[in-house]
């Protein structure tokens, strides 16, 4: 099946994830993930992109995006991918491609589902099972959020900032977010929206997509309930 041609809407978060190539590691030393946070953070500063959370895993990447452009997104991960894989290269002594050829991106409904993305990506390192709680985890953006912990690569979206009218009172709204666990059903369907390229929201939400951009956003109906495809890759 053809790929459907990535969709932008400036101004609409996008979640986005990159894979190293065939699920291979992408960062080493913790000398690492700090090169990239910042590649990172200069390609949104110069491609005019807000990262609102992340996470640096192992073998991929996960990000919430608002994009000012519509090129955006494509120039940042552009970028970050050259500028990244150079220093990889250099530093490790290697040749030869570091992630997969095309990063997966998802718009996402802020009103529904912006901070349940929050906590999709800032979970990941628990899900994995390399940490027991995600404050544990030092690359992802979970404890600038939840403990106001310095870092120069978020701004914050409107939908985090009205949790609360001091950084008080939304740290402490935020953690009490983590208390109720994503059921399955949310991650699997957050998941499959990514990697298939659909817009990640309800019907309402996906019929305003289809009419802005003019292309579908959903999977065609095949009759009958449609399963989920629950992806079992590690990138959880």
């Amino acid at each position: 099946m053809a790929r459907l041609p990535r969709y932008v809407l400036p101004g609409q978060p996008q979640h986005v994830i990159q894979r190293g190539n065939n699920r291979g590691v992408t960062f080493f030393t913790e000398e690492d993930y700090s090169f990239y946070r910042e590649c990172l953070k200069e390609a949104c500063d110069k491609h005019d992109a807000a990262v609102h959370a992340y996470v640096l895993m192992t073998n991929h990447v996960h990000l919430l995006l608002t994009p000012d452009n519509p090129s955006s997104i494509a120039k940042v991960m552009q970028s970050v991918g050259r500028r990244y894989v150079q220093y990889v290269n250099y530093t490790y002594r290697r040749t030869g491609t570091l992630w997969e050829g095309r990063y997966k991106a998802t718009l996402i409904d802020s009103e529904s589902y912006l901070l349940t993305c929050y906590r999709y990506i800032e979970l990941n390192p628990v899900r994995a099972g390399i940490v027991a709680h995600p404050s544990d985890y030092p690359w992802s953006s979970y404890r600038a959020h939840s403990q106001g912990y310095p870092d120069t690569l978020i701004q914050d979206h409107p939908l985090y900032l009205a949790l609360g009218d001091t950084d008080n009172t939304r740290q402490e709204a935020y953690r009490s977010l983590f208390k109720v666990h994503l059921d399955s059903a949310t991650v699997n369907f957050i998941r499959e929206a990514t990697n298939k390229a659909w817009a990640l929201g309800d019907d309402r939400f996906r019929e305003e997509i289809e009419a802005a951009l003019q292309r579908r956003t959903r999977p065609l109906p095949r009759g009958g309930v449609r399963r989920l495809n629950i992806n079992t890759e590690t990138d959880i």
